[in-house]
């Protein structure tokens, strides 16, 4: 038994996100069901991360467990025929062998997410922006995100009934830019709690529109209570973009 590295994207609209549930597509279920086509046999994998319902990743990392013989699961053949098998909203692009230890999951040190906005009507943005035509003041959702470094704990942005053991997480940085008619909302962290980063650029947007100011904010992560923060962003404009080990 060998241990493997799947590095792969995935448009999430028609998914009701990464994990494996009953009665509803995703992303894992999908390419479990090509991995195990092409394998011969039924096999899993487990991701780094749960993405929620129609949430995509532009980068994203599973491991496959398998007794295939390593040159054909790492070929060149392998994988066209994989992508061949896989829905046009999923891609892998690289598959290669890690120590059997080698825990996609747990052994992540870093992930990152982007949050788009569109500030203009953009039909070209449809399934992948926010569209919000109000004025945001981009001063003031800076202000706001950096002062996320500052704190540990987290369960104002947290989903609530969820499984989560702790909500306390590392921030490693959040940053707002403007790129033409787009903004994006850059943060990364060891980890992330079920909704958090949806449930942040719903709260952010709110400092953006002058609802909320960078100290009630502030204010909000130190209540420790979810129903202080802002609802969630919508799932369309939020992707995983790296995965660090």
């Amino acid at each position: 038994m060998a241990r493997y590295f799947i590095e792969l994207s995935y448009n999430g609209a028609a998914y009701n996100g990464w994990q494996r549930q009953p009665n509803a597509p995703s992303v894992q279920e999908t390419l479990e069901a090509g991995l195990s086509q092409l394998l011969g046999t039924p096999h899993e994998v487990v991701g780094a991360g749960r993405t929620d319902t129609g949430v995509h990743a532009a980068f994203a990392v599973a491991h496959l467990d398998t007794e295939v013989e390593p040159e054909l699961v790492q070929g060149a053949e392998f994988l066209y025929h994989l992508n061949c098998v896989l829905p046009k909203d999923i891609g892998v692009r690289k598959i290669y062998a890690v120590a059997d230890d080698k825990h996609a999951r747990f052994d992540a040190r870093r992930r990152e997410y982007k949050y788009y906005i569109t500030t203009v009507k953009d039909p070209f943005a449809v399934g992948t922006c926010w569209q919000i035509t109000q004025p945001l003041n981009l001063d003031a959702m800076q202000t706001a995100a950096v002062a996320m470094l500052r704190y540990e704990d987290f369960a104002s942005f947290a989903k609530l009934h969820s499984d989560t053991k702790t909500t306390r997480c590392t921030v490693f940085g959040a940053n707002w830019q403007a790129e033409g008619d787009r903004l994006i909302f850059t943060i990364a962290a060891d980890r992330f709690l079920r909704g958090m980063v949806r449930a942040v650029v719903g709260t952010l947007v709110d400092v953006g529109r002058g609802k909320l100011t960078p100290a009630q904010f502030c204010a909000i992560i130190e209540s420790r209570a979810r129903a202080e923060a802002s609802a969630q962003a919508p799932a369309c404009g939020l992707f995983l973009t790296d995965v660090q080990y």
